[in-house]
């Protein structure tokens, strides 16, 4: 039998030893638990002051500011700004350009004019058909589709005309559509609702030929037409740029330069028409050659160093 101290030591012992509560977590749902437990884990929050009234202007003059900024950005392309190169006159760039085409065919080395324009994406596109002074090819080969022993075919024949007629012109267009004897392709406006109902626009669309109102490739007078089409270049906008040929390594600068005069002109036309439409500016002007770098042309003609005179540039390569 224990003692009494031995009794007492061992109520002792189990008053000492540590008991076990129940969590929280394991008895009492968390939306029951006190709130002192809920704000430890949040973090405090700052407002920012509102300011007076002028600085909340101000600031929404900015925020518009940089709104308007970013849609400009990404409406213009990036042909938007002229570049920083060193611009030259005519004939310092025709120098350049035929150094680096030396020991090239001069039949199949051309300058080429790049006109840099700004304006936004999505907006109407500048295009037109120019007849140049000095007309870079030759080889136009004309078809014509009108109807068979019709007025309009006597004309297409006498105008000299590749090929002319309906139905015999559309079976040679579906029989060799990658071999045609023709480069232009236009249609008398009576053989219109023929031509659509033909279905060549999968053969003459990729090509650039299937006529149509927008591209004045549909008309009354094929006699006039056709005179018009030779020695005449079509020009389209494309990415913010109008490219095109403007003349032959051989030409003298004389000739270039009154080629060059006649494009910037029908394109400055051609923006004052679409004024009302859209906002387009002519930024620059490039010229190149086949394989050659461009040079920003400053409007000059004569070259900078006395010693290159227009006879110089005026002579075979």
């Amino acid at each position: 039998m224990a003692t009494t101290n031995q009794c007492i030591a061992s109520l002792a012992r189990l008053s000492l030893a540590a008991t076990s509560r129940p969590t929280i977590a394991s008895t009492i749902p968390r939306y029951l638990a006190p709130a002192v437990n809920q704000t430890q884990t949040q973090t405090q929050t700052r407002w920012k002051s509102a300011g007076t009234l002028a600085m909340q202007m101000r600031e929404r003059e900015k925020e518009k500011l940089k709104k308007k900024r970013r849609q400009q950005r990404f409406k213009e392309y990036k042909y938007a700004t002229p570049s920083k190169e060193e611009q030259h006159s005519l004939c310092d760039a025709m120098r350049y350009l035929r150094a680096a085409e030396v020991g090239r065919p001069p039949s199949s080395v051309t300058y080429e004019l790049a006109l840099k324009i700004r304006t936004i994406k999505n907006g109407p596109v500048i295009r037109n058909r120019i007849r140049l002074p000095y007309p870079v090819k030759n080889d136009t080969r004309i078809a014509v589709i009108c109807k068979e022993n019709s007025p309009a075919m006597n004309d297409a024949r006498q105008s000299g005309a590749v090929a002319f007629g309906e139905e015999s012109l559309f079976e040679l267009i579906k029989s060799q559509p990658n071999n045609l004897p023709f480069n232009r392709l236009i249609c008398h406006i009576d053989s219109e609702p023929a031509l659509k109902k033909a279905g060549l626009g999968r053969i003459l669309g990729p090509k650039g030929l299937m006529p149509s109102l927008k591209t004045n490739t549909i008309t009354k007078s094929i006699r006039g037409m056709m005179h018009e089409m030779v020695g005449a270049e079509t020009y389209r906008e494309k990415i913010g740029a109008i490219r095109m040929p403007i003349g032959n390594i051989q030409f003298t600068p004389r000739q270039l330069a009154d080629n060059i005069k006649t494009l910037v002109a029908s394109v400055k036309e051609d923006i004052m028409r679409l004024e009302d439409r859209c906002r387009k500016d002519l930024i620059e002007v490039v010229l190149t050659s086949t394989n050659g770098p461009g040079f920003p042309l400053n409007g000059g003609f004569n070259s900078t160093d006395p010693k290159v005179d227009v006879a110089h540039l005026s002579t075979a390569m």
